[in-house]
């Protein structure tokens, strides 16, 4: 999928005027229809199945807040087969652009990822009881880098307790072995199902505190997508199936290098001291080595997730101990309507435990965002085919950076502003 690209100067973007704000509009049936068909073939493919669970306290077709766990784009074909009645979609603001009419028609609501945005809960309000359309959300907002659950905004309980409507789950099993975002959007083999049940009726959420609705929604949103992969015996046979692994798994454990992982075929190998490991069928990373493994280093993960939550530990340890640091050339791009992605120029991001700081376009940029500003950030890898992404930004526009193609920096940055978001929070209170 590409996205609409104009080159300007920054001069000329932020003198634009902003994307219209209008109220969300009644999907189109015949454009729901449209979406569900064209899911259909793919759905077909991975022998989809749906579970339906528990659905208390909701009527077929009643408006209800549907959350949704979000590993790849094939999640959207998957809510198409699952959500019954028209429904509104809360969605990125990039995606509006250079299609809003389609987007609109279709149901989708916009708003900007990982920034605070007020009239968003007014929208989600507005179609529940205007427009007497369901609204699904993706509360985690972007696709896990690891297949497990990305970090949840402490906000979400707040906005299910003041809509008080009907809160249905759907999780998907399978869709992230499918298409995992760090193996370049190739389509793995893979069956997905996926589970369908109410969450909180609207007389729980009128009764239960913050803290039982907290409890419940992170048991909703705890999976592991490759332990299930290894308990189920879902094998994943593409030769490819490795690759772009080295945008998760940046760190060596044997030797602490980073940016030195490669990832090729069905292999990871670290180029500072060659160790190698072999990404197995069922998921399983296989270290490839004579030597015995208690020599080669005290922690070896076979567990991706393992993996990666060694690398947030040593981010936080780097936050702690003051020696953090992002500095790295991007090329810079900007969103502040839906006509087109504006690319301004090349500039430096940096991100030290005082926040981002971007500056470029000639001196002309120069962009600060607090550590408390958002709870995460908003990266992607191959980010509409154009390179992985670290963007910022606030309600003015949001900033796209584009490091160099051989900086595997995107995984570490999304760590330290979530870990770094944490320390601050801690501290301030």
């Amino acid at each position: 999928m590409k996205i609409r690209i104009e080159k300007r100067s920054y001069d000329e973007v932020v003198s634009l005027p902003p994307a219209r704000v209008i109220d969300p509009e009644k999907p189109s049936g015949i454009m729901r229809m449209l979406v569900k068909l064209l899911s259909a073939s793919e759905l077909k493919k991975t022998d989809f199945e749906l579970h339906v669970g528990d659905m208390k306290g909701v009527q077929p077709r009643q408006p209800a807040l549907y959350l949704m766990n979000h590993s790849c784009f094939t999640d959207l074909k998957i809510a198409s087969h699952v959500i019954e009645g028209p429904y509104n979609i809360v969605t990125t603001t990039d995606a509006f652009v250079g299609k809003e009419g389609l987007m609109r028609a279709i149901g989708c609501i916009p708003t900007r990822k990982f920034q605070p945005d007020i009239k968003l809960i007014n929208d989600i309000t507005y179609a529940l009881n205007v427009l007497h359309t369901s609204v699904l959300m993706y509360p985690e907002a972007g696709y896990t880098f690891d297949g497990t659950t990305t970090t949840l905004p402490d906000s979400l309980i707040k906005l299910v307790k003041v809509l008080g409507a009907p809160v249905i789950m759907i999780c998907t099993h399978g869709a992230f072995l499918h298409d995992p975002l760090y193996n370049g959007l190739r389509l793995r083999k893979c069956k997905i199902t996926a589970d369908k049940y109410t969450l909180f009726t609207p007389g729980e959420l009128q009764d239960m505190s913050a803290a039982e609705i907290k409890a419940r929604i992170t048991e909703a949103f705890s999976f592991d997508g490759f332990r299930e992969q290894y308990e189920t015996g879902t094998k994943i046979t593409e030769d490819f199936r490795a690759e772009g692994l080295s945008r998760v798994l940046y760190k060596c454990p044997v030797c602490g290098k980073e940016g030195k992982m490669h990832a090729s075929g069905i292999t990871l190998k670290c180029e500072e001291c060659g160790a190698t490991w072999e990404l197995t069928e069922l998921g399983k990373m296989e270290l490839k080595s004579d030597e015995p493994k208690e020599i080669l280093a005290p922690k070896l993960f076979d567990h991706i997730p393992d993996w990666f939550a060694w690398e947030r530990e040593c981010v936080r340890k780097e936050l702690e101990e003051g020696t953090y640091l992002l500095d790295v050339p991007v090329r810079i791009y900007m969103i502040v309507d839906f006509t087109a992605m504006y690319e301004v120029g090349e500039g430096r991001l940096k991100h030290t435990n005082k926040g981002f700081h971007l500056t470029g376009c000639d001196g002309k940029l120069d962009f600060t965002q607090k550590p408390l500003a958002s709870y995460s950030v908003n990266s992607d890898y191959f980010f509409y085919e154009i390179g992985d992404m670290i963007s910022i930004g606030d309600k003015n526009g949001l900033l796209y950076c584009f490091p160099p193609e051989d900086m595997n920096v995107v995984a570490k940055t999304r760590l330290a502003a979530e870990e770094l978001y944490k320390i601050k929070k801690n501290s301030a209170r």
